[in-house]
């Protein structure tokens, strides 16, 4: 645990029920071992979203589209969100929870490699969260930053990678520890770490 396991209980006793789609989907992706952001991260996400005043936000692993909903919901009706998962079968599964949720006229997915899916669609976008593998984040940290507006949000999870970032020892630490270092060095990017959950990394474009 990243957060003392008492705080952290505290802070989930904190929040509100999750709706009946989101708790299922929560309660799917613990049966089957889905990596998803869970509520207290995605609650930060839809702050995030509704502070900026992001409509066009294009996420980069997205899975069976949890964060996803969080995002679209935030956005609102008219909004434009991206979705991208490398596996067929996880955007047909995100299909049915985005239509359950009320969010599937916003959503457009995408099937393949996030960052290419990113090159492809034109246009600046307010909000780019960042959910890879991790070997990929100094990738995303190469394209991303010129894909968002002036003022725009580049919103990484898994920033602590389990606290693995400390004393790296294999190439999926390294690339995280790398990308919080350069990101903080950037002279492009205001970049703060909130360690909730595995640590979300949260840069705006100056």
């Amino acid at each position: 645990m990243i957060l003392n396991p008492e705080i952290d209980s505290y802070i989930r006793r904190l929040h509100p029920a999750s709706d009946a789609v989101l708790a299922e989907m929560e309660a799917e992706a613990a049966r089957r071992g889905i990596p998803i952001v869970g509520p207290v991260v995605g609650r930060l996400l839809a702050q995030l979203v509704m502070v900026s005043g992001s409509r066009r936000i294009f996420e980069l692993g997205s899975a069976i589209g949890y964060s996803t909903i969080w995002l679209a919901r935030a956005a609102g009706p008219g909004a434009e969100v991206h979705y991208t998962d490398s596996s067929e079968a996880n955007a047909r599964e995100a299909r049915v929870w985005f239509e359950r949720a009320g969010v599937a006229e916003r959503v457009r997915i995408h099937v393949g490699e996030a960052l290419q899916a990113l090159a492809s669609v034109n246009g600046e976008f307010d909000l780019i969260f960042n959910d890879v593998d991790k070997e990929s984040y100094l990738e995303v940290l190469e394209l991303a930053p010129t894909r968002l507006r002036c003022g725009g949000l580049l919103v990484s999870d898994n920033a602590l990678w389990h606290g693995r970032v400390l004393a790296p020892a294999d190439a999926p630490s390294h690339a995280v520890a790398e990308f919080n270092r350069r990101s903080f060095a950037s002279e492009q990017l205001l970049t703060t770490l909130i360690p909730l959950r595995d640590g979300v990394l949260i840069s705006m474009k100056r």
